[in-house]
């Protein structure tokens, strides 16, 4: 049983110091913005509730006073609910309903402190068996700590169950309606939690052995902490996510036009303003663009080869493409015939040397990039069938 537990607060610690470190990398750029200050007090506190309640799984006393480790875990994790609810309200209340309602939630904070700590003292918990924290051994002012506790952690999570579904419904950004839709799962999570506790309470102060049961608090508390700290991320995920999927995108741009950048630079080599060199995952966009010039500056290259008569669609329309396809099918058939002249010296008599260049009208460097690969794609493809 004891195993599990300790496992149990290792993996809740684990994913409090990982969502407290991702948040931790904001701080330059966040570190005026006071909902950011309040986050992180929420995941401090977090992470030292499951620290105190690791130590309290391996040793029995901590700074040299027992169950000191049990006091500090409980008294960190009534700070980490109220800092949670106070975050909710920066997030999702009007800033002057927002102040309000956080002192209140304050003072209940600074309240129970005081008072988990007076019973504490009362019921001699230095000198107790650790266990008792756990059960309450039928004690009366362990029980009523105990209780004390439960119910500090239980409001909280109803409060913050029923918001986060209204605010969830309010809201019209994606990823915090997202955010508070898991804050919503971590807190029906933790509140069974609070529930196993309170049947593990009182099943020991009735002589009631429930065995392995008794273990299902610590995994419920776990999941909705791991739940919990998903949900105090994922709304700086947004960008993030989006910038990874940007890379992606150019990483796989960056490969896919390398054949044809292959052949235009081994066909005309001074269009590379540099010594070819793989991309690095810090160059990347700079290497891109450098691509996609002299992708251009090579297309350029071959106006004199490049036949103005022959289109070269049919097979992209035996194929059924539309018309952007069949535009990219036959820039891409033009390029490759091109290329062969230009190797033979067999320039057509009606070259596009001597009328205007088709270049494709794009917008912006994306579009241009977008339009780039396509024809890439067709002369790769055109390369394996020929």
């Amino acid at each position: 049983m004891n195993t599990i537990r300790t496992l149990c607060f290792v993996v809740a610690a684990f994913s409090s110091y990982a969502a407290l470190a991702y948040r931790l990398c904001q701080l330059r750029r966040s570190r005026r913005d006071s909902s950011y200050r309040a986050l992180l007090a929420t995941l401090l506190f977090q992470s030292l509730t499951f620290t105190m309640g690791t130590a309290a799984m391996v040793s029995d006393s901590f700074l040299g006073v027992g169950n000191l480790s049990v006091l500090l875990m409980h008294v960190s994790a009534v700070a980490f609910c109220v800092s949670a609810q106070i975050i909710l309200l920066r997030w999702a209340a009007e800033p002057k309903d927002a102040a309000r309602r956080a002192r209140y939630w304050l003072a209940a904070g600074v309240t129970l402190g005081v008072l988990l700590t007076t019973l504490f003292l009362l019921a001699d918990g230095t000198d107790r068996p650790a266990s008792d924290f756990n059960t309450g051994s039928g004690q009366p002012l362990v029980l009523l700590y105990l209780t004390v506790f439960i119910v500090s952690q239980a409001v909280p999570c109803v409060t913050i169950f029923r918001q986060c579904g209204a605010y969830a419904r309010m809201t019209s950004k994606a990823s915090l309606r997202q955010a508070l839709r898991l804050l919503s799962v971590a807190a029906a999570i933790l509140f069974l939690y609070c529930v196993a506790r309170t049947v593990n309470v009182l099943t020991a102060a009735w002589g009631i052995d429930i065995g392995g049961w008794q273990g299902a608090a610590s995994v419920f508390s776990a999941a909705g902490i791991v739940v919990l700290s998903l949900g105090l991320t994922i709304p700086s995920w947004e960008g993030r996510l989006d910038k990874s999927s940007q890379w992606v995108s150019s990483y796989h741009s960056y490969r896919t036009l390398y054949p044809l950048w292959r052949d235009l630079y081994e066909s005309s080599p001074d269009i590379a303003l540099e010594p070819p060199r793989p991309a690095s995952v810090f160059d990347l966009r700079y290497r891109l663009h450098r691509r996609a010039v002299e992708i251009r500056d090579g297309w350029r290259e071959l106006r004199p080869y490049i036949d103005r008569t022959a289109h070269g669609a049919e097979g992209a329309a035996a194929a059924g493409a539309g018309e952007e396809e069949r535009q990219a099918f036959v820039e891409a058939a033009q390029i490759r015939r091109a290329l062969h002249a230009k190797r033979t010296g067999a320039a057509p008599h009606d070259s596009k040397d001597v009328g205007d260049f088709d270049d494709r009208d794009t917008v912006n460097f994306t579009s241009e990039v977008a339009w780039l690969t396509k024809v890439a794609s067709v002369y790769r493809e055109l390369g394996r069938s020929g």
